[in-house]
Protein backbone atom coordinates (compact mmCIF):
# COMPACT_ATOMS: atom_id res chain seq x y z
CA UNK A 1 0.00 0.00 0.00
CA UNK A 2 2.92 1.96 0.58
CA UNK A 3 4.38 2.01 -2.45
CA UNK A 4 1.55 2.78 -4.07
CA UNK A 5 1.03 6.29 -2.06
CA UNK A 6 4.83 6.51 -3.32
CA UNK A 7 3.53 5.79 -7.12
CA UNK A 8 0.98 8.54 -7.07
CA UNK A 9 3.20 11.06 -5.57
CA UNK A 10 6.17 10.52 -7.95
CA UNK A 11 4.24 9.86 -10.82
CA UNK A 12 2.53 13.43 -10.40
CA UNK A 13 2.69 15.25 -13.55
CA UNK A 14 5.32 18.17 -14.00
CA UNK A 15 3.82 21.60 -13.65
CA UNK A 16 5.86 23.77 -15.81
CA UNK A 17 7.77 26.91 -14.61
CA UNK A 18 6.44 29.04 -17.58
CA UNK A 19 3.08 28.79 -17.69
CA UNK A 20 1.48 28.69 -21.34
CA UNK A 21 -0.79 31.53 -22.16
CA UNK A 22 -3.64 31.40 -24.47
CA UNK A 23 -5.77 28.69 -26.04
CA UNK A 24 -3.86 25.53 -26.06
CA UNK A 25 -5.70 24.47 -29.13
CA UNK A 26 -4.16 27.46 -31.18
CA UNK A 27 -2.37 26.75 -34.10
CA UNK A 28 0.92 28.91 -32.49
CA UNK A 29 0.49 26.79 -29.26
CA UNK A 30 0.75 23.36 -30.67
CA UNK A 31 3.73 24.52 -32.61
CA UNK A 32 5.22 26.27 -29.47
CA UNK A 33 4.67 22.67 -27.77
CA UNK A 34 5.99 20.27 -30.59
CA UNK A 35 9.06 22.74 -30.73
CA UNK A 36 9.71 23.95 -27.20
CA UNK A 37 7.75 22.20 -24.58
CA UNK A 38 9.35 18.81 -24.19
CA UNK A 39 9.09 16.33 -21.45
CA UNK A 40 8.79 12.83 -22.61
CA UNK A 41 10.98 10.38 -21.87
CA UNK A 42 12.36 10.76 -25.43
CA UNK A 43 13.01 14.15 -24.69
CA UNK A 44 15.16 13.11 -21.70
CA UNK A 45 16.97 10.58 -23.92
CA UNK A 46 17.62 13.26 -26.66
CA UNK A 47 18.36 15.63 -23.97
CA UNK A 48 21.14 13.09 -22.33
CA UNK A 49 22.58 11.68 -25.67
CA UNK A 50 22.95 15.20 -27.29
CA UNK A 51 24.59 16.39 -24.51
CA UNK A 52 27.04 13.27 -23.36
CA UNK A 53 29.07 14.21 -26.65
CA UNK A 54 29.68 17.82 -28.03
CA UNK A 55 32.75 18.82 -28.54
CA UNK A 56 34.81 15.84 -26.87
CA UNK A 57 33.89 13.87 -30.09
CA UNK A 58 36.51 15.61 -31.72
CA UNK A 59 39.10 15.08 -28.96
CA UNK A 60 38.72 11.03 -28.55
CA UNK A 61 41.28 10.53 -31.33
CA UNK A 62 43.50 13.03 -29.52
CA UNK A 63 43.03 10.43 -26.52
CA UNK A 64 43.38 7.34 -28.85
CA UNK A 65 46.62 8.56 -29.64
CA UNK A 66 47.78 8.99 -26.15
CA UNK A 67 46.05 5.79 -24.59
CA UNK A 68 46.45 3.48 -28.10
CA UNK A 69 43.41 1.84 -29.58
CA UNK A 70 43.05 -1.14 -27.25
CA UNK A 71 43.09 0.85 -24.23
CA UNK A 72 40.99 3.75 -26.10
CA UNK A 73 38.28 1.19 -26.97
CA UNK A 74 38.19 -0.35 -23.29
CA UNK A 75 38.47 2.76 -21.41
CA UNK A 76 35.14 3.82 -23.54
CA UNK A 77 33.51 0.65 -22.75
CA UNK A 78 34.34 1.02 -18.99
CA UNK A 79 33.65 4.38 -18.30
CA UNK A 80 30.35 4.22 -20.25
CA UNK A 81 28.95 1.86 -18.28
CA UNK A 82 30.47 3.15 -14.73
CA UNK A 83 28.56 6.88 -16.01
CA UNK A 84 25.30 4.86 -16.79
CA UNK A 85 25.63 3.36 -12.97
CA UNK A 86 26.47 6.77 -11.32
CA UNK A 87 23.61 8.91 -13.57
CA UNK A 88 21.26 6.12 -12.02
CA UNK A 89 22.25 6.91 -8.93
CA UNK A 90 21.75 10.80 -9.22
CA UNK A 91 18.11 9.55 -10.54
CA UNK A 92 17.40 7.51 -7.62
CA UNK A 93 18.30 10.10 -4.80
CA UNK A 94 15.97 12.52 -7.11
CA UNK A 95 13.26 10.67 -6.71
CA UNK A 96 13.77 10.05 -2.92
CA UNK A 97 14.15 13.58 -2.23
CA UNK A 98 10.89 14.71 -4.50
CA UNK A 99 8.61 12.14 -3.02
CA UNK A 100 9.79 12.92 0.79
CA UNK A 101 9.18 16.81 -0.13
CA UNK A 102 5.77 16.41 -2.25
CA UNK A 103 4.73 14.51 0.94
CA UNK A 104 5.28 17.18 3.09
CA UNK A 105 3.03 19.47 0.14
CA UNK A 106 6.29 21.39 -0.79
CA UNK A 107 5.04 22.75 -4.28
CA UNK A 108 7.73 22.89 -7.01
CA UNK A 109 5.78 24.88 -9.89
CA UNK A 110 7.90 27.50 -9.97
CA UNK A 111 11.50 25.72 -8.71
CA UNK A 112 13.66 23.97 -10.66
CA UNK A 113 15.42 21.06 -8.04
CA UNK A 114 18.85 21.28 -8.66
CA UNK A 115 21.24 17.99 -7.62
CA UNK A 116 22.91 20.50 -4.32
CA UNK A 117 19.41 20.76 -2.88
CA UNK A 118 18.39 16.56 -3.13
CA UNK A 119 22.20 16.42 -1.20
CA UNK A 120 21.07 19.24 1.13
CA UNK A 121 17.44 17.60 1.48
CA UNK A 122 19.02 14.04 2.16
CA UNK A 123 22.20 14.73 3.95
CA UNK A 124 22.22 18.61 5.08
CA UNK A 125 24.36 21.68 4.64
CA UNK A 126 28.26 19.84 4.25
CA UNK A 127 27.08 17.96 1.38
CA UNK A 128 25.11 20.50 -0.15
CA UNK A 129 28.20 22.68 0.27
CA UNK A 130 30.65 20.22 -1.51
CA UNK A 131 27.59 19.32 -4.14
CA UNK A 132 27.45 23.13 -4.76
CA UNK A 133 31.78 23.87 -5.55
CA UNK A 134 32.33 20.93 -7.85
CA UNK A 135 29.01 20.96 -9.69
CA UNK A 136 28.85 24.89 -10.61
CA UNK A 137 33.16 24.65 -11.23
CA UNK A 138 32.66 21.68 -13.45
CA UNK A 139 29.62 23.42 -15.43
CA UNK A 140 31.47 26.50 -15.04
CA UNK A 141 34.81 24.75 -17.64
CA UNK A 142 32.51 22.84 -19.41
CA UNK A 143 30.63 26.38 -20.59
CA UNK A 144 34.46 27.29 -21.06
CA UNK A 145 35.34 24.21 -22.92
CA UNK A 146 32.42 24.60 -25.44
CA UNK A 147 33.42 28.32 -26.12
CA UNK A 148 37.33 27.17 -26.86
CA UNK A 149 35.83 24.47 -29.24
CA UNK A 150 33.63 27.07 -31.14
CA UNK A 151 36.58 29.51 -31.86
CA UNK A 152 38.94 26.09 -32.67
CA UNK A 153 35.93 24.54 -35.68
CA UNK A 154 35.45 27.69 -36.89
CA UNK A 155 39.04 28.52 -37.65
CA UNK A 156 38.87 25.88 -39.61
CA UNK A 157 36.48 27.77 -41.99
CA UNK A 158 37.74 31.00 -41.64
CA UNK A 159 41.15 31.55 -40.70
CA UNK A 160 41.44 35.41 -41.38
CA UNK A 161 40.64 36.12 -37.38
CA UNK A 162 42.85 34.14 -34.56
CA UNK A 163 40.93 31.65 -32.24
CA UNK A 164 40.96 34.20 -29.79
CA UNK A 165 38.99 37.07 -31.86
CA UNK A 166 36.86 33.83 -32.65
CA UNK A 167 36.06 33.49 -28.79
CA UNK A 168 35.25 37.06 -28.13
CA UNK A 169 32.33 36.88 -31.21
CA UNK A 170 31.24 33.14 -30.03
CA UNK A 171 31.37 34.39 -26.18
CA UNK A 172 28.52 37.12 -27.29
CA UNK A 173 26.58 34.49 -29.34
CA UNK A 174 26.08 32.03 -26.26
CA UNK A 175 25.31 34.72 -24.31
CA UNK A 176 21.28 34.20 -26.11
CA UNK A 177 20.88 31.14 -23.99
CA UNK A 178 20.16 33.51 -21.30
CA UNK A 179 16.74 33.63 -23.00
CA UNK A 180 16.25 29.47 -22.65
CA UNK A 181 14.05 29.29 -19.57
CA UNK A 182 14.66 25.66 -18.76
CA UNK A 183 15.49 22.24 -19.97
CA UNK A 184 12.13 21.70 -20.07
CA UNK A 185 12.51 24.31 -23.42
CA UNK A 186 15.13 22.30 -25.36
CA UNK A 187 13.07 20.03 -26.93
CA UNK A 188 14.13 21.05 -30.45
CA UNK A 189 17.76 21.60 -29.80
CA UNK A 190 18.28 18.34 -28.32
CA UNK A 191 16.92 16.26 -31.15
CA UNK A 192 18.44 18.80 -33.45
CA UNK A 193 22.36 18.37 -31.61
CA UNK A 194 21.90 14.37 -32.13
CA UNK A 195 21.43 15.24 -35.47
CA UNK A 196 24.61 17.18 -35.67
CA UNK A 197 27.01 14.96 -33.45
CA UNK A 198 25.89 11.97 -35.41
CA UNK A 199 26.87 13.84 -38.71
CA UNK A 200 29.94 14.42 -37.52
CA UNK A 201 30.69 10.93 -35.71
CA UNK A 202 30.12 9.38 -39.24
CA UNK A 203 31.47 11.94 -41.22
CA UNK A 204 34.71 11.77 -39.22
CA UNK A 205 34.75 7.56 -39.85
CA UNK A 206 34.04 7.33 -43.32
CA UNK A 207 36.76 10.38 -44.10
CA UNK A 208 39.33 8.59 -42.61
CA UNK A 209 38.55 5.52 -44.24
CA UNK A 210 38.46 7.01 -47.46
CA UNK A 211 41.79 9.22 -47.08
CA UNK A 212 43.32 6.11 -45.90
CA UNK A 213 47.09 5.91 -43.29
CA UNK A 214 49.20 8.64 -43.95
CA UNK A 215 52.51 7.95 -45.33
CA UNK A 216 54.73 6.23 -42.78
CA UNK A 217 52.10 6.38 -39.85
CA UNK A 218 53.02 5.25 -36.10
CA UNK A 219 51.20 4.29 -33.92
CA UNK A 220 53.18 4.09 -30.67
CA UNK A 221 50.42 4.95 -27.92
CA UNK A 222 50.74 4.34 -25.39
CA UNK A 223 54.37 5.92 -24.32
CA UNK A 224 54.30 8.22 -21.52
CA UNK A 225 52.24 7.64 -18.24
CA UNK A 226 51.39 10.66 -18.42
CA UNK A 227 49.90 10.56 -21.86
CA UNK A 228 48.34 7.58 -20.98
CA UNK A 229 46.54 8.88 -17.60
CA UNK A 230 45.56 12.37 -19.45
CA UNK A 231 44.23 10.26 -22.10
CA UNK A 232 41.98 8.13 -19.43
CA UNK A 233 41.07 11.13 -17.77
CA UNK A 234 39.77 12.74 -20.89
CA UNK A 235 37.14 9.69 -21.41
CA UNK A 236 36.02 10.29 -17.55
CA UNK A 237 35.13 13.95 -18.79
CA UNK A 238 33.42 12.20 -21.94
CA UNK A 239 31.15 10.10 -20.04
CA UNK A 240 30.76 12.60 -17.55
CA UNK A 241 28.22 14.45 -19.00
CA UNK A 242 25.83 13.72 -16.12
CA UNK A 243 26.10 16.85 -14.04
CA UNK A 244 22.87 18.12 -15.82
CA UNK A 245 20.73 14.92 -14.64
CA UNK A 246 18.54 16.42 -12.23
CA UNK A 247 17.75 19.74 -14.27
CA UNK A 248 16.69 17.28 -17.18
CA UNK A 249 14.71 14.55 -14.80
CA UNK A 250 12.91 17.59 -13.58
CA UNK A 251 11.53 18.58 -16.72
CA UNK A 252 10.15 15.29 -17.38
CA UNK A 253 6.62 14.86 -16.91
CA UNK A 254 7.38 11.70 -15.02
CA UNK A 255 10.58 11.39 -13.63
CA UNK A 256 10.91 8.11 -12.29
CA UNK A 257 10.61 7.04 -15.81
CA UNK A 258 14.63 8.22 -15.81
CA UNK A 259 16.03 5.19 -14.37
CA UNK A 260 17.68 3.56 -17.82
CA UNK A 261 17.67 6.78 -20.18
CA UNK A 262 21.23 7.22 -19.66
CA UNK A 263 22.20 4.11 -19.97
CA UNK A 264 20.20 3.82 -23.06
CA UNK A 265 21.57 7.02 -24.48
CA UNK A 266 24.98 5.87 -23.70
CA UNK A 267 25.07 3.12 -25.73
CA UNK A 268 24.03 4.95 -28.65
CA UNK A 269 26.74 7.58 -28.23
CA UNK A 270 29.24 4.52 -28.34
CA UNK A 271 27.78 3.60 -31.90
CA UNK A 272 29.41 7.14 -32.71
CA UNK A 273 32.26 8.05 -30.83
CA UNK A 274 33.96 4.12 -31.48
CA UNK A 275 34.33 3.74 -34.88
CA UNK A 276 34.94 8.09 -35.43
CA UNK A 277 38.39 7.37 -32.89
CA UNK A 278 39.37 3.94 -33.90
CA UNK A 279 39.33 5.29 -37.96
CA UNK A 280 41.14 8.85 -37.36
CA UNK A 281 43.37 6.86 -35.15
CA UNK A 282 44.06 3.96 -37.33
CA UNK A 283 44.24 6.75 -40.65
CA UNK A 284 46.78 9.96 -38.34
CA UNK A 285 48.31 7.79 -35.43
CA UNK A 286 50.46 9.97 -33.33
CA UNK A 287 50.29 12.74 -35.60
CA UNK A 288 46.93 13.54 -33.21
CA UNK A 289 49.53 13.73 -30.59
CA UNK A 290 49.86 17.92 -31.56
CA UNK A 291 46.80 17.68 -32.78
CA UNK A 292 43.76 17.60 -30.14
CA UNK A 293 40.95 18.77 -33.10
CA UNK A 294 40.76 15.73 -35.46
CA UNK A 295 39.04 18.10 -37.80
CA UNK A 296 42.48 19.28 -38.49
CA UNK A 297 43.99 16.57 -40.32
CA UNK A 298 41.24 15.49 -42.15
CA UNK A 299 41.55 18.14 -46.00
CA UNK A 300 39.04 20.72 -46.48
CA UNK A 301 35.80 19.44 -48.18
CA UNK A 302 32.15 20.39 -48.38
CA UNK A 303 31.43 17.26 -45.92
CA UNK A 304 34.12 18.87 -43.81
CA UNK A 305 32.77 22.15 -43.69
CA UNK A 306 29.26 20.98 -43.10
CA UNK A 307 30.62 18.56 -39.99
CA UNK A 308 32.53 22.14 -38.15
CA UNK A 309 29.24 24.52 -38.96
CA UNK A 310 26.99 21.61 -37.39
CA UNK A 311 29.53 21.42 -34.47
CA UNK A 312 28.85 25.21 -33.99
CA UNK A 313 25.84 25.01 -33.67
CA UNK A 314 25.94 21.89 -31.62
CA UNK A 315 28.26 23.90 -29.37
CA UNK A 316 26.28 26.64 -28.82
CA UNK A 317 23.31 23.80 -27.69
CA UNK A 318 26.07 22.35 -25.02
CA UNK A 319 26.34 25.97 -23.79
CA UNK A 320 23.45 26.38 -22.69
CA UNK A 321 23.23 22.73 -20.97
CA UNK A 322 26.12 23.29 -19.30
CA UNK A 323 25.17 27.01 -18.31
CA UNK A 324 21.35 26.85 -17.54
CA UNK A 325 21.90 25.12 -14.05
CA UNK A 326 24.90 28.16 -13.83
CA UNK A 327 21.40 30.28 -14.22
CA UNK A 328 19.30 28.49 -11.77
CA UNK A 329 21.98 28.97 -9.16
CA UNK A 330 22.24 32.30 -9.78
CA UNK A 331 18.33 33.35 -9.71
CA UNK A 332 18.40 31.22 -6.92
CA UNK A 333 21.30 33.45 -4.91
CA UNK A 334 19.77 37.02 -5.79
CA UNK A 335 16.10 35.81 -5.34
CA UNK A 336 15.17 36.30 -9.14
CA UNK A 337 14.75 32.41 -9.52
CA UNK A 338 10.48 32.46 -9.13
CA UNK A 339 10.44 35.54 -10.95
CA UNK A 340 7.67 35.11 -13.81
CA UNK A 341 8.85 37.71 -16.38
CA UNK A 342 11.78 35.76 -18.45
CA UNK A 343 12.97 38.80 -19.60
CA UNK A 344 14.24 39.95 -16.17
CA UNK A 345 15.33 36.59 -15.46
CA UNK A 346 17.28 36.59 -19.10
CA UNK A 347 18.91 40.15 -17.68
CA UNK A 348 19.82 39.18 -14.19
CA UNK A 349 21.56 35.77 -15.79
CA UNK A 350 23.90 37.60 -17.51
CA UNK A 351 26.82 37.82 -15.17
CA UNK A 352 27.02 34.59 -15.44
CA UNK A 353 28.49 34.25 -18.88
CA UNK A 354 31.69 36.88 -18.12
CA UNK A 355 33.57 35.12 -16.29
CA UNK A 356 32.93 31.72 -18.61
CA UNK A 357 33.89 34.28 -21.58
CA UNK A 358 37.30 35.32 -19.74
CA UNK A 359 38.03 32.14 -18.82
CA UNK A 360 37.98 30.88 -22.18
CA UNK A 361 40.39 33.50 -23.32
CA UNK A 362 42.57 32.75 -20.38
CA UNK A 363 43.22 28.58 -21.35
CA UNK A 364 42.43 28.15 -24.84
CA UNK A 365 44.04 24.97 -24.92
CA UNK A 366 41.57 22.67 -26.89
CA UNK A 367 42.00 18.81 -25.74
CA UNK A 368 44.36 19.39 -22.29
CA UNK A 369 41.53 21.22 -20.15
CA UNK A 370 39.05 17.94 -20.73
CA UNK A 371 41.35 15.82 -19.41
CA UNK A 372 41.88 18.54 -16.30
CA UNK A 373 38.54 18.91 -16.03
CA UNK A 374 37.71 15.40 -16.23
CA UNK A 375 39.98 14.52 -13.36
CA UNK A 376 40.06 16.94 -10.82
CA UNK A 377 35.98 18.21 -11.35
CA UNK A 378 34.54 15.49 -12.99
CA UNK A 379 35.94 12.78 -10.97
CA UNK A 380 34.07 14.46 -8.02
CA UNK A 381 30.75 15.67 -9.51
CA UNK A 382 29.19 13.06 -11.73
CA UNK A 383 31.31 9.68 -9.32
CA UNK A 384 32.50 9.86 -6.46
CA UNK A 385 29.66 11.99 -4.61
CA UNK A 386 26.91 10.61 -6.14
CA UNK A 387 28.45 7.03 -5.40
CA UNK A 388 29.15 8.29 -1.30
CA UNK A 389 25.73 10.18 -1.40
CA UNK A 390 23.89 6.73 -2.07
CA UNK A 391 25.18 4.58 0.59
CA UNK A 392 25.07 7.42 3.47
CA UNK A 393 21.70 8.24 2.34
CA UNK A 394 20.40 4.62 2.30
CA UNK A 395 22.89 3.35 5.14
CA UNK A 396 20.25 2.99 7.76
CA UNK A 397 17.77 -0.50 7.70
CA UNK A 398 14.79 2.16 7.74
CA UNK A 399 15.94 3.87 4.51
CA UNK A 400 16.53 0.89 2.76
CA UNK A 401 13.35 -0.07 4.05
CA UNK A 402 11.12 2.50 2.86
CA UNK A 403 13.55 3.39 0.05
CA UNK A 404 11.15 4.39 -3.28
CA UNK A 405 13.36 2.83 -5.83
CA UNK A 406 14.96 -0.15 -4.61
CA UNK A 407 18.05 -1.73 -5.83
CA UNK A 408 18.01 -3.95 -9.15
CA UNK A 409 17.86 -8.03 -9.06
CA UNK A 410 20.74 -7.61 -11.55
CA UNK A 411 23.15 -6.11 -9.09
CA UNK A 412 22.45 -8.26 -6.03
CA UNK A 413 20.52 -5.92 -3.58
CA UNK A 414 21.85 -3.67 -1.68
CA UNK A 415 25.11 -5.55 -0.73
CA UNK A 416 25.77 -5.56 -4.48
CA UNK A 417 24.93 -2.12 -4.87
CA UNK A 418 27.28 -1.31 -1.76
CA UNK A 419 30.23 -3.11 -3.58
CA UNK A 420 29.59 -1.65 -6.93
CA UNK A 421 29.38 1.94 -4.80
CA UNK A 422 32.84 1.44 -3.08
CA UNK A 423 34.19 0.16 -6.29
CA UNK A 424 33.80 3.31 -8.19
CA UNK A 425 34.84 5.68 -5.36
CA UNK A 426 37.84 3.55 -4.68
CA UNK A 427 38.63 3.51 -8.96
CA UNK A 428 38.08 7.05 -9.77
CA UNK A 429 39.78 8.53 -6.69
CA UNK A 430 42.88 6.54 -7.52
CA UNK A 431 42.69 6.51 -10.97
CA UNK A 432 40.68 9.07 -12.19
CA UNK A 433 41.56 11.96 -9.36
CA UNK A 434 44.76 10.19 -8.31
CA UNK A 435 46.58 9.88 -11.48
CA UNK A 436 44.38 11.20 -13.92
CA UNK A 437 45.24 14.75 -11.97
CA UNK A 438 48.81 14.46 -12.01
CA UNK A 439 49.27 13.72 -15.32
CA UNK A 440 46.28 16.27 -16.50
CA UNK A 441 48.11 18.95 -14.72
CA UNK A 442 51.07 18.36 -16.01
CA UNK A 443 50.39 18.12 -19.40
CA UNK A 444 48.05 21.22 -19.00
CA UNK A 445 51.31 23.40 -17.22
CA UNK A 446 53.30 22.46 -20.25
CA UNK A 447 50.51 23.80 -22.64
CA UNK A 448 50.82 26.81 -20.57
CA UNK A 449 54.84 26.48 -20.99
CA UNK A 450 55.00 26.18 -24.91
CA UNK A 451 51.91 28.45 -25.85
CA UNK A 452 51.70 31.33 -22.76
CA UNK A 453 48.23 32.19 -21.05
CA UNK A 454 46.26 34.48 -23.51
CA UNK A 455 47.17 32.84 -26.69
CA UNK A 456 46.19 34.05 -29.72
CA UNK A 457 45.99 31.19 -31.68
CA UNK A 458 46.40 27.85 -30.19
CA UNK A 459 47.87 24.95 -31.92
CA UNK A 460 47.42 26.93 -35.24
CA UNK A 461 50.15 26.65 -38.73
CA UNK A 462 53.19 28.94 -38.12
CA UNK A 463 52.64 31.16 -40.53
CA UNK A 464 48.72 32.09 -39.03
CA UNK A 465 49.62 32.42 -35.49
Amino acid sequence: MASEKVETVVAGNYVEMEREEGDPKSGKSKLSTLLWHGGSVYDAWFSCASNQVAQVLLTLPYSFSQLGMLSGIIFQLFYGLMGSWTAYLISVLYVEYRTRKEREKVDFRNHVIQWFEVLDGLLGKHWRNAGLFFNCTFLMFGSVIQLIACASNIYYLNDNLDKRTWTYIFGACCATTVFIPSFHNYRIWSFLGLIMTTYTAWYLTIASLIHGQVEGVKHSGPTKIVLYFTGATNILYTFGGHAVTVEIMHAMWKPQKFKLIYLIATLYVLTLTLPSASAVYWAFGDMLLTHSNALSLLPRTRYRDAAVVLMLIHQFITFGFACTPLYFVWEKFISMHETKSMLKRALARLPVVIPIWFLAIIFPFFGPINSTVGSLLVSFTVYIIPALAHMVTFASASARENAVERPPSIVGGWAGLYTVNIFVVVWVLIVGFGFGGWASMLNFIRQIDTFGLFTKCFQCPPHKA
